[in-house]
């Protein structure tokens, strides 16, 4: 099984950092990577169930949304390259928000099936680092 972890500290309390992160269907945190979210379905984004399509590439599920535990789990169903729904099995990301001294610390991480484990965490690990400086920018103050 594959994975991918990357992790951020952020200066910013960690009811901040959730209501930031918490609709599925919205990635404004993140406009240097993210330019397009397209929902699809009738599900809101705080929803089990809800999809979503990024940048018209990836097609995403929101599985899991525990706002007491502040973390939340969804699917790749398909995308680009070795995230394809015929290269990858079983693709759950997940995204946890932890208080700490300085703030929040926010780890997302992934599991995976694939012939080529590495391929797949080669091109998903500089993703989640973008997103996580991303949120990171959008939060620090101007």
């Amino acid at each position: 099984m594959g994975t991918c972890y990357n992790k951020i500290e952020i200066k910013s309390p960690i009811k901040t950092v959730w209501k930031t992160i918490c609709d599925f269907h919205d990635m404004s945190w993140a406009p240097e990577v993210i330019t397009e979210v397209t929902k699809v379905g009738d599900k809101n984004g705080d929803e089990v169930g809800a999809k979503r399509v990024l940048n018209d590439m990836f097609h995403e599920t929101l599985m899991i949304l525990d706002a007491s535990a502040f973390t939340f789990s969804y699917s790749i169903d398909d995308g680009p390259g070795p995230v394809s729904s015929s290269a990858v099995d079983r693709y759950i990301g997940v995204v946890k928000l932890t208080e700490s001294e300085n703030g929040t610390l926010v780890e997302w991480s992934s599991t995976f099936e694939s012939e080529n484990e590495n391929e797949v965490a080669d091109f998903c690990n500089p993703i989640y680092g973008a997103l996580l400086a991303g949120l990171k920018a959008t939060l620090s103050p101007k």
